[in-house]
């Protein structure tokens, strides 16, 4: 699974900025709205104390951290979803990403505000009913298309969906089962996605918004990632921008497992939580997904102790498990084909 984030918001947010404190990446960052057309993307690594004990088992390896991508989308504005400053174009940036993160402007700086006040919550409600609209006008095609099929199985529930987003209620607030998430899946519904709501500003005391998950200042996080580690160091600074890192692979309802390639590569990878040990397999390697025989597992803590999957294996401590164990977050998989 390619972990995607688009980090969306109004013009003028701070998302740019975001991103570039977050990928050490210098982009055009403008006080001038839409200076972002093409979307920015790049890839960073999951924090992981747990990743950085295991490679101490063996020091000579190359460690891998699970990788999460961010695409740095240009501002939406109202009626985005009827092209409105190139909104189709920003939107469709969005379908392929797994999590929305947006920006919210708490700051009041003389750079050009678009809404003209500083009002995180109709922000975040423009920015969601787009994503609606946007939604209604797809479902409207999907719709045509199936009736003329006479589907009976997927139209009485994208029925029900297009119901709800008339009424203002996005597809991830209407507690679908399983199965009809599986059914929609492929459709890519931009108000289906998980949404985490981050407020760019030095203080969350003056909002009292209870939805805001993370409150930073973006432009303080850019300038402390100017500094070398030593330096932070020195000076008693640390940035928080390992807390947007961890909350959305939170929010994505990941769980990390590990494998020890022999004294080559020590590595972490992202996993759906309640995925089971043949989808790890298809992650490492498709080929480990179609021969699979067993894996011997280990939690990560008891391996630590241990201190090599050898002697795990000598003291009994390995698990041998079959096509449909369920991988546990920390789990050292070993597969066997």
């Amino acid at each position: 699974m390619n972990l995607s984030i688009a980090i969306v918001g109004l013009p003028n947010v701070g998302k740019s900025t975001l991103f570039s404190a977050l990928t050490k990446r210098e982009v055009k960052i403008s006080p001038i709205p839409f200076s972002t057309i093409d979307p920015n993307k790049a890839q960073v690594f999951v924090p992981d104390e747990r990743l950085d004990q295991l490679a101490k088992l063996n020091p000579q390896s190359k460690v891998q951290p699970a990788i999460i991508e961010f695409v740095d989308v240009a501002g939406l504005i109202k009626n985005a979803h009827k092209g409105a400053g190139l909104g189709n174009q920003f939107l469709a940036q969005i379908r392929e990403c797994q999590l929305i993160l947006q920006v919210l402007r708490g700051f009041d700086k003389g750079i050009e505000n678009v809404l003209g006040k500083i009002n995180p919550q109709e922000e975040a409600e423009i920015v969601n009913l787009e994503l609606l609209m946007k939604d209604l006008q797809t479902l409207e095609k999907i719709l045509q298309k199936l009736e003329k099929e006479k589907d009976k199985e997927k139209l009485p529930l994208l029925q029900k969906i297009k119901e709800n987003l008339e009424k203002g209620v996005a597809i991830r607030d209407l507690n679908l089962e399983e199965k009809e998430k599986e059914m929609i899946k492929d459709y890519q519904f931009l108000s289906q996605k998980p949404i985490l709501y981050l407020l760019n500003s030095s203080s969350k005391e003056s909002f009292s918004f209870p939805f805001i998950d993370l409150c930073l200042d973006l432009k303080e996080e850019l300038e402390i990632g100017q500094f070398s580690e030593k330096e932070l160091k020195e000076l008693g600074i640390k940035s928080n921008l390992d807390l947007v890192i961890k909350a959305c692979y939170n929010k994505l309802d990941l769980v990390t497992f590990y494998t020890l390639a022999g004294k080559k590569e020590t590595r972490a990878w992202p996993l759906k939580r309640g995925e089971n040990i043949l989808k790890a397999a298809g992650k490492i390697h498709s080929q480990f997904e179609k021969e699979f025989k067993r894996a011997e597992v280990i939690n990560w803590k008891e391996l630590i102790k241990i201190g090599s999957f050898e002697e795990a294996k000598k003291l009994g401590k390995i698990k041998i498990v079959g096509k449909d164990y369920q991988v546990q977050d920390g789990d050292v998989i070993e597969i066997k084909i």
